[in-house]
């Protein structure tokens, strides 16, 4: 049995892991979670999977679930997230928690030799080359939930990485994939969080629609597969049937084929080399599909995407402003701050504005972060 610590327990990942928990409790135990400030959620969780530590956001928070449950241990802030991610009885952290909160976490938990499995994108965007090289020394698995390098994942197994030519990542092309720039002027929120294939949390929905999201997964795989930008393409995928393929140097490409269904790569991660039945997901049916179409990236209408590219390329600090940036101006966007594409625009902004480092160490990234992210509020006020 596998013993599981899950970061961001309350969130979109976080409540799919669960029911893949729940659906083999016979191969997985829950020992350890962390959650924002959806305390009632967090009493199911702790009352349906009896976790033996909890972290929570506030303060008051842990005090009041003190009392209810004395029989489990409680933390909070960021450093209940650090003892949630090195908890010693867990053997698996799976960070699902957004945004660059993650880093620290992960680092930590490969420090104590725990297998990672790895959705929080923001970890490898702004500090790849740390998390890897820390990953390499200390031998320790990172293990793609992300549904896109999940599927380059499975592709390359069995492979040579040196035999690769190319992955090509796919793209839904999010909510106003059928929108122009012009159209793009006057969205709201709730057209932005309503996405075509996929249910996922609101920030996400939101870079998925700005294509940011993808361009963050661009810099997540080259850290992830050890490859160069100019191998690592992203082709317009409107049916999220294919997930991504990865072409070899004899011209086949192989790609992963499934529903529109987190569950699969989450499962994935967590009994790797295995597979287990999943109980919850559709089947593909190709019959019914019918068709699947294909479009190359426009880059001048997903400018995020561009920047992205241009980000990982320069690498050095530059991944880490272009993520503090976006997170920043992404909620002031669901608060109904700024209009849509002002996102694109303080993210350019905030890019040519900075003077790049190369090579910086985690407090060099955690200081750019935070001058960002004043950056970006102070354009926001």
């Amino acid at each position: 049995m596998k013993s599981i610590s899950l970061l961001g327990a309350t969130g979109s990942i976080g409540t799919q892991a669960l029911d893949i928990i729940r659906n083999n409790h016979d191969k997985f135990s829950l020992v350890a979670i962390s959650a924002g400030k959806n305390i009632n959620l967090v009493r199911k969780i702790i009352k349906e999977f009896n976790p033996q530590l909890v972290s929570v956001q506030e303060k008051s928070d842990m005090d009041v679930l003190k009392a209810e449950f004395p029989g489990i241990d409680f933390c909070s802030g960021t450093s209940g997230l650090l003892e949630v991610a090195v908890y010693e009885k867990a053997d698996i952290l799976l960070n699902a928690v957004m945004g660059s909160i993650g880093l620290a976490p992960t680092l930590a938990a490969i420090k104590e030799k725990k297998t990672i499995a790895i959705a929080n994108k923001e970890t490898l965007v702004t500090a790849g080359h740390i998390v890897m090289n820390l990953a390499r020394e200390c031998k320790v698995p990172i293990l793609p939930v992300d549904s896109e390098h999940s599927a380059i994942f499975q592709c390359i197994q069995g492979e040579k990485l040196q035999d690769v030519e190319r992955l090509i990542i796919t793209a839904s092309g999010g909510s106003f994939r059928d929108l122009n720039r012009e159209q793009l002027a006057s969205v709201t929120v709730e057209q932005a969080l309503s996405h075509p294939n996929w249910t996922m949390g609101s920030k996400i929905t939101i870079d998925s629609a700005t294509m940011m999201n993808k361009g963050l997964e661009v810099i997540e795989a080259h850290w992830l597969f050890d490859l160069p930008y100019e191998k690592i393409d992203v082709l317009l995928h409107r049916e999220s049937i294919i997930h991504s393929m990865v072409e070899y140097v004899d011209s086949s490409v192989i790609a992963q084929l499934g529903t529109p269904d987190m569950r699969v790569p989450i499962q994935y991660a967590l009994t790797y080399p295995e597979r287990l039945p999943l109980q919850s997901s559709s089947r593909l049916n190709l019959a019914e599909v019918g068709k699947l179409h294909f479009e190359e990236m426009d880059f001048n209408r997903y400018r995020c995407l561009q920047f992205a590219y241009d980000a990982g390329k320069a690498g050095g600090t530059l991944p880490t402003v272009l993520n503090a940036a976006n997170e920043v101006a992404v909620n002031a966007f669901l608060e109904g701050r700024i209009s849509f594409l002002a996102i694109e625009d303080m993210i350019e902004q905030a890019l040519g504005r900075h003077n790049n480092i190369d090579n910086p160490d985690l407090s060099t990234i955690q200081d750019v972060d935070v001058e960002t992210r004043n950056f970006i509020h102070s354009l926001c006020k």
